[in-house]
C-alpha cells in the first residue's frame, strides 16, 4: 500500500461515530508523540506515522507505513506490522480488545490502558523501523486471533 496525498484532517473530520473520531484523534497524538513523524494517509482509509522497508525471504519487497490505524465503524484497528503475537503479555493487561494476526482492534479508548498501548505501539514502531523488516506479522510468537474482554 502505498502513501497517498489525501488530507488526513479531512478523512478525520469524516468520520461518523463520535467515538471513533475522538479516539482517532487521541491516536494521532499519541502515534505522532511516540513517532515523531507526522501522519499521513495510506490508501483511502489508514493513518500511518513514518515507513519502513520489509523484505521477506520469498523476495517480495515494499514500503508500508510502520505504525498506523483505522477508524473503522466496528473498531479501531491499530496495524502492528511485527505482529501481536509478540505482545501477548502487555495484551493481558490492555483491558477489552480483540486481535488478528496484525491488528489490534479497539472499541473505546476510554475503557483500555492508554499507557500499556503506548507501549506497544512504541516497541512495535522501533522494532520495524530498526532497518530491513524482515518477518510477516504472521511469524511473531504466539501468531493468531484472540480476544481478552
Amino acid at each position: 500500500m502505498n502513501q497517498s496525498d489525501a488530507s488526513v484532517r479531512d478523512f478525520v473530520d469524516g468520520v461518523a461515530a463520535p467515538v471513533r473520531r475522538r479516539d482517532a484523534e487521541t491516536l494521532i497524538d499519541l502515534m505522532g508523540r511516540v513517532t515523531g513523524e507526522q501522519p499521513a494517509m495510506w490508501g483511502p482509509s489508514i493513518i500511518g506515522f513514518g515507513s519502513y522497508h520489509y523484505k521477506y525471504e520469498s523476495g517480495r519487497e515494499g514500503d508500508a507505513a510502520a505504525v498506523g490505524f483505522s477508524p473503522r465503524k466496528a473498531a479501531t484497528t491499530i496495524y502492528l506490522p511485527d505482529g501481536v503475537g509478540a505482545y501477548s503479555e502487555q495484551l493481558d493487561r490492555l483491558g477489552a480488545h480483540t486481535t488478528g494476526v496484525g491488528c489490534l482492534y479497539l472499541k473505546d479508548l476510554s475503557t483500555i490502558d492508554m499507557a500499556v498501548l503506548e507501549q506497544v505501539i512504541t516497541e512495535s514502531y522501533r522494532r520495524v523501523t530498526a532497518g530491513t523488516f524482515g518477518h510477516r506479522a504472521a511469524d511473531s510468537a504466539a501468531a493468531g486471533a484472540s480476544e481478552h474482554v
